[in-house]
């Protein structure tokens, strides 16, 4: 009996250490292939070529990674969407509090649409595809272009509220639509002059031997990591542009709501405090989960940077942040729910056909009948 029990343990480890090596020759696999790929490329173009580590080489969890993700993307894209058209489309909502509120559904399509597609087709081909320097670069600007705006449009719906809580009596006055547009395209050339000087100092680098990318896409700090030379440079434009972009849009934010708390504790008013707080708390949900990640990944010493780290806090910022931002304003919004009720009733409303009696025509081409 013992000799069987042994037996089978011994019989199970095996097994078990078979399917490990298995998986390990399976990336192995994998990862010559991409490399192969990414030398011959290199020799017929010239241009550097880069690949992405894979979540895992087994193809299972692959899949189940894939739809995870496809699903994070398309849930952000029908929340923003739907954000956005209710905006657009009711009037009620034409105000500069819902006018941010479009644009930052605005960015938040374009920033998940900069990161998805191409992490779900990296996903697919199990770290075998290869992106090239200028793709990378061009992943980069947008990246940094549509979250740097994002953080700085924040900062201008801080304001806003600080404006509408604080000086009631002028806020018409002061947030004025012409005022509105200047803040948004503001909020934009910002993230464009940030977004430029670094894309270019990173896509100049020299490039040399082993390119995976410990990461899901083309992210700052994992792509420097992979150059061949010293990088101090770049890695402080990396920490002024994101003191520029996330620390400053922040500490405005914070100076905002001290000034709005300050205001609400002299409220006499229950229901006034209650409306006031309400207003703010979908915005300080959304700014808490953007500003969070951020500061862990790009406001912190290089030396301390962490792949594993890096890779699972963006997937939080750049899957979950667009998907969670519309949630969060149209649930903890009762006017934004109100409106959406009201673009879903218009949208999926069928006009019952009319009824003719016998010997009447209809005139298509007028619309009456004889």
């Amino acid at each position: 009996m013992w000799q069987i029990i042994i037996f089978l343990q011994v019989h199970v480890c095996k097994t078990e250490s078979q399917k490990s090596d298995r998986y390990e020759d399976m990336a192995v696999a994998s990862q010559r292939g991409a490399m192969g790929l990414m030398m011959e490329e290199e020799n017929q173009t010239g241009v550097v070529y880069f690949y992405f580590r894979p979540f895992s080489t087994n193809s299972t969890v692959a899949s189940l990674v894939f739809v995870g993700f496809l699903l994070l993307y398309l849930g952000s894209l029908i929340g923003n969407l739907t954000i956005g058209l209710t905006v657009w489309q009711d009037h009620s909502l034409h105000t500069p509090m819902y006018f941010f509120l479009f644009v930052l559904a605005t960015l938040e399509l374009g920033y998940s649409t900069n990161i998805a597609p191409l992490t779900l087709a990296s996903i697919l081909s199990m770290g075998k595809m290869l992106i090239s320097l200028p793709s990378c670069g061009a992943q980069m600007f947008f990246f940094i272009l549509l979250g740097g705006s994002d953080c700085v449009l924040l900062a201008i719906m801080a304001y806003d509220r600080y404006v509408a809580i604080c000086h009631p009596l002028h806020y018409s006055l002061i947030m004025s639509w012409q005022l509105c547009g200047q803040m948004a395209l503001g909020s934009l050339g910002l993230g464009f002059l940030l977004s430029l000087p670094l894309t270019i100092l990173i896509c100049h680098l020299p490039f040399c031997g082993h390119n995976e990318i410990y990461h899901f896409f083309c992210d700052m700090p994992a792509v420097m990591r992979l150059a061949c030379t010293d990088t101090h440079t770049h890695q402080a434009a990396l920490f002024a542009i994101s003191v520029a972009a996330v620390a400053i849009p922040f500490l405005l934010i914070c100076l905002s709501y001290g000034c709005i708390v300050a205001t609400i504790l002299r409220m006499t008013s229950a229901e006034g405090k209650r409306r006031a707080f309400s207003t703010c708390s979908s915005h300080l949900l959304v700014v808490v989960l953007q500003y969070g990640c951020c500061t862990l990944i790009y406001l912190r010493p290089s030396s301390s940077y962490s792949p594993e780290e890096g890779r699972a806090v963006s997937v939080v910022y750049t899957f979950f942040s667009p998907l969670l931002n519309p949630l969060i304003y149209s649930l903890r919004n009762q006017e934004v729910t109100e409106a959406i009720k009201r673009l879903l009733a218009r949208m999926f409303w069928f006009r019952k056909p009319e009824r003719f009696l016998p010997g009447e025509t209809i005139h298509r081409t007028r619309g009456n009948t004889v």
